[in-house]
């Protein structure tokens, strides 16, 4: 079994830039030679988050609209009391969605649907140049 990893930066704007990174975690996976196993990717940060959606402008204001009724950003939050940034609704929104996931790798291909993409959000409430990384493992 074997492990081969890769990092990039990626530039988001504020409270929810977004990038599809499918094609960079399938690039990985196909020169790794793993044809079965996973990937496992994450992001470095506690305000940004990655997911799977269909990336999509229609699913993308949907699942935005949805994190906005969740964790709205003018609410009280006790992390803004304590710091006075003002991002406390940003760390809230990276828990929830999580800044990592795991995905199978089947005949050297990342196990997606035709319509999922492996997408990174920035929640923050400023632009971020996030470092994302994956790791692929497996025979």
């Amino acid at each position: 079994m074997g492990a081969h990893f890769q990092s990039w930066m990626v530039d988001l704007k504020a409270e929810f830039g977004h990038e599809d990174i499918t094609s960079r975690v399938a690039g990985l996976v196909a020169d790794s030679g793993v044809t079965t196993g996973a990937v496992t990717v994450g992001m470095a940060g506690s305000t940004g988050a990655i997911t799977t959606i269909e990336y999509e402008s229609g699913a993308l204001q949907d699942l935005r609209r949805a994190i906005d009724g969740i964790a709205p950003a003018n609410d009280d939050y006790a992390h803004n009391a304590r710091w006075g940034d003002g991002n406390g609704f940003s760390h809230v929104r990276s828990a929830l969605l999580r800044t990592s996931l795991s995905i199978p790798v089947v005949e050297g291909k990342l196990y997606l649907g035709t319509w999922q993409q492996v997408v990174v959000i920035n929640f923050d409430n400023r632009p971020r140049k996030r470092e994302v990384g994956a790791v692929v493992f497996g025979e």
